[in-house]
């Protein structure tokens, strides 16, 4: 088998401590993005009615998100090839303030969803970049640690933020509710200039570099079984009201409780996960995705215990909201050399699972009972811990042969 040789670029330094500042600044930029990006979700009605619109087009604020992570993420290394990474932090924390402010004086939709498109390339960009900034803030034998603080962000939006948005939104107006977040956004990118250091940009960046990465042994495969427990999770979270609306004499109530429940086991998960996943990182790309098949399939065997489903549905944040410390941690691990190329992989399979899902997955709604749709995304999860196991074992001995040779 040929091994690929790696092309040069710019070694992560050894950082002597944590740098907790820049982590806890990254985890901010993680939560207030992840908190722009769902607060249409909260506030869709009253955006509807000012804006003019229907509630399902008011929605497309949130797709188009999605839609322009896949062309952002792994072009922004391409168009800034020599940008410090934290300057162009920097520059993305103000595209998602200016994103937030134009959106809360907005008089129509099309200057909302052009908005988006900012707040979208701000999103992919900060999850393409967030690798070797973490490896920078902890040197790549803690990476996993560094990325935990990321993905602790996400969590804690899913949990608090999105929430506090729509209490926001109650108490003053929508408008306001952006406003506040592009406030902070502001302030945050002055955080970002002086609590982070320099992060060099990788001296080879194209998409030769993507492709020939993914042509390392065991990175395709590791590649493709993420995109499918990305796709077997929204497959079945997308519709888990569906799911939680079986449960007798369920009521609204009752399904907001249990769905916090899946952000408390995330932030759980972020954190105890996080600990551990250095060296147990490859253990986790099969065991997660297996752990989260079973709580699919359980959501739909437990249906008559509210107890059981809240058992379920925590074990199911736990581990799949930790998904991308896992991810990202296999790529520091797996291709120290090629930080930006892997992270900018992981967002685009990531943002392209979650449109398959959402296409696919409302299709097989519309044509199958929730309980097949959920054996679906079983099976997808089944797969990508498959393939991450072949994964590790390709380059397992790919290691060998190249220590022999």
């Amino acid at each position: 088998m040929t091994i690929t040789a790696p092309v040069p670029t710019a070694p992560v330094p050894r950082a002597e401590r944590m740098r907790y500042g820049g982590l806890i600044v990254i985890l901010l930029m993680g939560f207030l993005l992840v908190t722009a990006e769902f607060l249409p979700n909260g506030v869709l009605t009253e955006m509807a009615e000012t804006l003019g619109v229907t509630p399902g087009q008011a929605g497309q604020t949130v797709t188009v998100t999605a839609l322009v992570g896949l062309v952002v993420a792994p072009t922004v290394g391409l168009i800034f090839p020599r940008l410090d990474r934290r300057s162009l932090l920097v520059w993305m924390a103000l595209a998602a303030a200016a994103s937030n402010l134009i959106v809360a004086i907005s008089p129509n939709l099309i200057i909302v969803l052009v908005a988006r498109f900012l707040l979208g390339a701000a999103i992919s960009a900060f999850w393409a970049m967030s690798i070797s900034v973490a490896a920078r803030l902890t040197g790549p034998e803690r990476l996993g640690r560094g990325v935990m603080f990321t993905s602790a962000g996400v969590s804690l939006a899913t949990v608090a933020g999105v929430p506090l948005g729509v209490m926001l939104s109650e108490l003053v107006s929508w408008q306001a509710a952006f406003a506040i977040t592009g406030g902070l956004m502001v302030a945050l990118a002055v955080a970002l200039r002086f609590a982070l250091p320099s992060v060099p940009a990788a001296q080879a960046s194209s998409i030769r570099l993507l492709v020939d990465t993914l042509r390392r042994p065991g990175i395709g495969l590791g590649m493709v079984g993420h995109v499918l427990v990305v796709l077997g999770h929204f497959i079945s979270y997308t519709y888990v009201r569906l799911a939680l609306e079986r449960i007798p004499d369920v009521d609204a109530s009752t399904i907001v409780v249990l769905l916090a429940l899946f952000g408390v086991g995330g932030l759980a998960g972020n954190i105890t996960i996080g600990l551990v996943i250095d060296k147990s990182f490859a253990f986790f790309a099969v065991f997660a995705p297996l752990v989260i098949a079973g709580a699919v399939v359980s959501m739909i065997v437990f249906s008559g215990s509210i107890v059981g489903v809240g058992i379920v549905i925590v074990l199911w944040g736990f581990f799949f909201s930790s998904w991308l410390i896992v991810a990202n941690t296999w790529v520091g691990h797996r291709m120290p050399d090629r930080l930006e190329a892997g992270g900018s992989l992981v967002v685009v399979g990531f943002q392209g699972a979650i449109t398959l899902a959402a296409g696919v997955g409302g299709l097989l709604v519309d044509l199958l009972d929730v309980e097949l749709v959920y054996v679906v995304g079983a099976v997808s999860l089944l797969l990508g811990a498959v393939l991450f196991g072949l994964s590790g074992r390709v380059s397992a001995r790919a290691a060998g042969h190249q220590l022999r040779v």
